[in-house]
């Protein structure tokens, strides 16, 4: 397994040697818009893909993506000489070109962004003269709400309404008018005055 370095390396060697002999050395019409954007190569060093775009005769015009595809496979032998000859490795990767499809994925990112923008605006444009549905503040002011307000003493019954402070402390697990507290460890209570026997 070779260096991944190295590996990186001969990416890069290939990619210049390639997209030199694409645009000064090969006298292809097909290739006339193609650009090598990219290129790796396995770790083993035996094979490497290539990346292109292609690009129309101007910014109007459709590029010719299968013409450019013919053309490289036309001239793919050719190629691999001039990288075998540029490098000077024992054994001269092959070569696939592979069309990069980034530019393809930002077109269609940026239709995309631009129909969601559309939409945001035709949503403000609604919203300008729109009134609420209910209250123009449907939260309540002030503070919090009480709880004891909300209970209704009659429904819980006269045994669940504490009638004097002691019962609201002994409710609270406090000192109930027995005067016994929480039971302690040993099961007996806070208040009682019993000792335990030795």
């Amino acid at each position: 397994m070779a260096d991944p370095s190295r590996a990186r390396r001969l990416a890069k060697r290939i990619s210049e040697i390639v997209a030199t002999a694409i645009e000064y050395e090969i006298k292809d019409p097909g290739l006339a818009g193609v650009t090598i954007v990219d290129s790796k190569v396995t770790g083993d060093l035996h094979d490497a893909t290539l990346y292109y775009t292609v690009m129309g005769a101007t910014l109007d015009d459709e590029p010719d993506l299968i013409g450019a595809a013919a053309a490289l496979e036309r001239a793919k032998g050719v190629l691999r000489s001039k990288v075998g000859a540029g490098t000077g490795v024992r054994f001269t990767p092959t070569l696939t070109f592979t069309r990069d499809t980034v530019l393809d994925s930002v077109q269609r990112m940026e239709e995309l962004l631009a129909r969601a923008r559309a939409a945001d605006a035709d949503v403000a444009r609604v919203r300008e003269g729109a009134t609420p549905a209910g209250e123009a503040d449907p939260y309540r002011e002030g503070s919090s709400v009480d709880v004891d307000d909300d209970v209704d003493d009659d429904a819980l019954g006269d045994d669940h309404a504490p009638d004097d402070d002691a019962g609201r402390a002994a409710a609270r697990g406090g000192v109930g008018q027995s005067g016994l507290g929480a039971p302690t460890a040993n099961g007996e209570g806070a208040g009682d005055n019993h000792q335990p026997e030795d």
